[in-house]
């Protein structure tokens, strides 16, 4: 049990450190262009991490994650709103489902 404490302990001090340390070491904006360009992706692709292998691997077939993400994909490239481009996804995978 004390294993696990401290495990939550040191899940706390780093969680709080990575939020309070930026608040304490920049006190002026930042205008370095690619700082600013690099802090702006970094949600764009921790998403895509998170969600990339939940893709393929979740569903019974590959194919049908494949195909899903094919979809989605041009959908979002075509400037759809993410709540189209799920439920497109979600069809493709339920009729790939289907058809598999």
């Amino acid at each position: 049990m004390s294993n696990l404490m401290m495990y939550v302990a040191t899940m706390t001090v780093v969680t709080y450190l990575i939020r309070v340390l930026p608040l304490t070491l920049f006190n002026k904006p930042i205008t370095n262009i690619y700082v600013q360009s690099f802090l702006y992706y970094i949600p764009y692709v921790t998403l895509a991490v998170m969600t990339f292998p939940t893709i393929l691997y979740e569903t019974n077939s590959q194919l049908a994650g494949f195909a899903a993400l094919i979809v989605g994909i041009m959908l979002a490239w075509k400037d759809n709103g993410l709540f189209q481009v799920s439920i497109a996804c979600c069809l493709v995978v339920l009729t790939m489902e289907y058809i598999i």
